[in-house]
């Protein structure tokens, strides 16, 4: 069964994407793959696209053409140095919603 994305994955994906591309250049199906691999959510390619095209034009991501092994050549992307700027200060805004988060959740346990 493929999960489909969660609701607030929006607001989180580009942070995802960003964090992803800090580790590697990768392309769309390879990043949609990690992400399901890390069990963060089955993006279809009508969410994963779109966000990669706002990284690039935000100049957040850079890409470029490579060819592949087994077909047609692939847009690879990679996070540009505004891009990693806009990782921190996005990964000190998920910081600070998480524990949030778990400050709630944790008062709502059961003891």
């Amino acid at each position: 069964m493929v999960n489909a994305p969660r609701p607030w994955l929006h607001g989180f994906l580009d942070l995802c994407l960003l964090a992803m591309l800090r580790e590697r250049p990768d392309y769309g199906y390879g990043l949609a793959q990690r992400l399901a691999a890390a069990g963060v959510a089955d993006v279809p390619g009508g969410t994963l696209y779109p966000a990669l095209l706002r990284l690039e034009q935000q100049g957040l991501a850079e890409p470029s053409w490579q060819p592949s092994e087994s077909g047609p050549r692939r847009k690879y992307y990679a996070v540009t140095h505004a891009g990693r700027t806009a990782l921190d200060a996005q990964v000190a805004e998920w910081q600070r919603f998480r524990d949030g988060i778990d400050v709630l959740v944790a008062a709502g346990a059961p003891r």
